[in-house]
């Protein structure tokens, strides 16, 4: 039996997760609800966690636990990533974008009408997957000063 698998493959159950990630089952739901994040949902709603959904909130705890910075903080933080520049948004699309014009949570969080993400996952995107602990938002930071 092989059990390697993709660190993106969503394996787990939330249960298993909050175990591993030694959290309750609520604090969870809880994170997800806060826009935190994206956990994949099988057709019947139930929910599974990936090795990097489990890295990601491993990362969202160590904000909250020794960084001492609140969940709001946390969302303010993701709503500050350009992800129109990520993205390379269209002028028409930014303006139809509320994570664009507004700055209170995080893009993936916005339902996408009208603008360049529409129909798109946002579990999937780049955004979503690539900056999702502070080192990451920040060295992407730093490359747009260079530009």
């Amino acid at each position: 039996m092989n059990l390697n698998f993709s660190e993106d493959m969503p394996v787990y159950s939330i249960g298993t997760a909050a175990k591993l990630l030694n959290v309750s089952v609520h604090t969870l739901r809880m994170y997800e609800r806060e826009g935190l994040f994206i956990p994949f949902k099988k057709d019947s709603s139930q929910r599974l966690f990936s090795k990097k959904d489990l890295e990601r909130i491993s990362c969202i705890r160590q904000a909250i636990n020794e960084s001492k910075i609140s969940i709001n903080g946390i969302k303010a933080i993701y709503s500050l990533i350009p992800c129109w520049e990520v993205k390379k948004c269209s002028k028409t699309g930014r303006k139809n974008c509320l994570a664009f014009v507004e700055h209170s949570k995080p893009c993936w969080t916005y339902k996408h009408k009208a603008n360049d993400c529409e129909g798109n996952s946002c579990r999937d995107c780049d955004v979503y997957t690539n900056y999702s602990q502070c080192k990451n938002i920040k060295e992407l930071l730093k490359s747009m000063v260079r530009k």
